[in-house]
């Protein structure tokens, strides 16, 4: 099958893509450091009965490496303006690792032209990702290292689970070592991860998109870049999606199992009808907002305790004033009254915020029962 290329001034960016295949068009987002050279494996099946167009991100691959911010809405707005460029009105979308990250994006601002969504082991899913990624976010070491990108390609592939044949890896290295590749990888790194982990993602905002389309994850289960958990979270927080998983595969899989990914995602291409996600609105909640709700209603009674604890000792150091000195007997009862409405005004409060621990508390029984009706997902060796 012979392959086609393409390049196209859009916005600030020069844009490189290979096409391969006749039909609906599918639409291969790759991840950082990579490029197009990542789908060779897998487009070729794929492309027997669609169009297949595999694009080089900016500051990525054979494309343009501007002066630019490298945001994630800037990656995804100009993917989208690539799109108004080629009149693609309908697509299907698929993206691997940040690619992912972008293709989510991309749902935020064009939902309604995504026909069918594929997520390959996505960014923007869940806070953990890979020590280097966020040193590298912490340092911004790589901004001006082009050549330390393109030397580190061989192993930070390796390490994935990338498994490029040389030649594959030999255009990577001399792709990563062009001049603005480091500055590329560090403004993209800086904008979606800082020490804690990742820190943008589509679960954040699914409350702007009307309808979500159809979607599908795969995910290796040994991943060290990002852990299959997002996956396995994201199937259970979103109704509707599927969830393949590969055992013993890492970041890849759409390389280290290439033959059934590709029988898997065109089936979900090809089917008739597929539910909507349904995105439940609790488990939505990023999960480091859940934990700080459950701190919060720790301290608040731990707070409690603490002023009950201090009504007590005035009650008691009232007494013992009453007995010591009788004489001042009228004065204390004067100061005990005003303690009694203090208590009376703290009492409402704490009882106002141990109805709504309780009312938390039952939210979350309610999200727990939801969970054990989930869907399993698919397991693929």
């Amino acid at each position: 099958m012979e392959a086609r290329t393409g390049l196209m001034r859009v916005g600030e960016s020069d844009l490189h893509w290979t096409e391969l295949g006749e039909g609906r068009p599918l639409v291969l987002l790759h991840g950082l450091c990579d490029s197009h050279l990542t789908w060779s494996r897998l487009a070729p099946r794929l492309a027997e009965r669609r169009r297949v167009l595999m694009l080089d991100l900016p500051g990525h691959g054979l494309s343009g490496r501007p002066d630019a911010s490298y945001a994630l809405d800037w990656h995804a707005r100009t993917v989208a303006a690539w799109l108004d460029a080629l009149g693609l009105d309908e697509i299907d979308l698929v993206g691997h690792s940040y690619g992912g990250g972008v293709a989510q994006w991309l749902v935020l601002l064009r939902h309604d032209r995504i026909r069918r969504l594929g997520l390959v082991a996505a960014g923007g899913l869940g806070r953990e990702v890979s020590p280097e990624l966020r040193a590298a976010a912490l340092t911004g070491a790589l901004n001006h290292a082009d050549p330390v990108l393109g030397i580190g390609t061989h192993f930070g592939f390796h390490a994935a689970g990338g498994d490029f044949d040389a030649r594959e890896m030999a255009m990577l290295r001399w792709m990563n070592g062009k001049p603005g590749t480091g500055r590329a990888f560090a403004r993209t790194v800086d904008d979606v991860i800082d020490w804690r982990g990742q820190k943008r993602g589509l679960l954040d905002r699914v409350h702007e998109v009307a309808a979500l389309p159809p979607t599908a994850l795969f995910w290796g289960d040994r991943d060290r870049v990002i852990p299959v958990k997002h996956g396995i979270e994201t199937a259970r927080v979103m109704e509707g999606a599927t969830l393949v998983r590969y055992s013993g595969v890492g970041h890849f899989p759409h390389r280290q199992r290439a033959e059934h990914m590709a029988r898997a995602l065109g089936a979900f291409i090809d089917a008739d009808t597929l539910p909507r996600p349904f995105v439940r609105r609790w488990l939505a909640v990023p999960v480091e907002v859940r934990r700080v709700g459950w701190l919060t209603r720790a301290i608040r009674a731990i707070r409690a305790t603490g002023r009950s604890l201090a009504r007590a000792l005035k009650r008691s150091s009232a007494a013992t004033r009453r007995a010591q000195k009788p004489e001042e007997h009228a004065a204390a009862l004067a100061v005990a009254g005003v303690d009694t409405a203090n208590e009376a005004a703290e009492a409402a409060e704490a009882a106002a915020e141990a109805a709504a621990t309780n009312d938390a508390e039952g939210a979350a029984g309610t999200d727990a029962a939801v969970l054990s009706a989930a869907p399993a997902e698919r397991q693929a060796t």
